[in-house]
């Protein structure tokens, strides 16, 4: 990055080394930590929600409720906090596709923990989340961070000729 925070025209750092749009190791771990705790934020969220429902309706009924109220939150807090990125339409319209995936897993934990397992269904849904952990982070960050599978892949955006900043309407 230049002194200004910006890329150099040359797709380098501005000292003429190449840089990607996921930095460095420290960026990434940074990013992981990041994410837990936002994961843990959320989850703390879902579950405060999913309590407060669960006496109200079905506790399946509940899990759904909560979890597409903390869909919203977790995508603000992902793109602000764990990627410092800025929110756009794009990107708010493909993050749920990582919640689908998160959802699936997560609902398939949880029905075969109530049923097979006969685990309390108020303790269920943090068991499943839990599994869920890993695919989410790579989803999420996949969509939220430009150009983070090309350089994953060892790709620089610079030299594919895409604008790693790509910009659709912000939020």
């Amino acid at each position: 990055m230049t002194a200004d925070g910006t890329r150099g025209t040359d797709g380098t750092s501005g000292t003429g080394s190449p840089t990607s749009t996921t930095g460095t190791r420290r960026e990434q771990l940074g990013q992981i930590l990041r994410f837990g705790l936002v994961g843990g934020v959320n989850t703390g969220t879902f579950f405060g929600i999913y309590l407060l429902l669960h006496p109200w309706m079905p506790y399946f009924a509940a899990y759904t409720l909560a979890f597409l109220l903390s869909m919203v939150g977790s995508f603000f807090m992902n793109t602000y906090f764990t990627y410092r990125t800025r929110p756009t339409w794009k990107k708010f319209a493909l993050f749920p596709l990582t919640n689908v995936t998160n959802y699936v897993i997560q609902s398939v934990g949880l029905y075969a923990l109530v049923t097979w397992a006969g685990m309390d269904t108020r303790i269920a849904p943090l068991v499943a989340a839990v599994v869920a952990i890993p695919f989410t982070f790579l989803l999420s960050r996949k969509i939220l961070v430009p150009g983070a599978a090309r350089a994953a892949a060892g790709q620089d955006p610079a030299t594919t000729g895409q604008d790693p900043a790509h910009s659709s309407s912000t939020l």
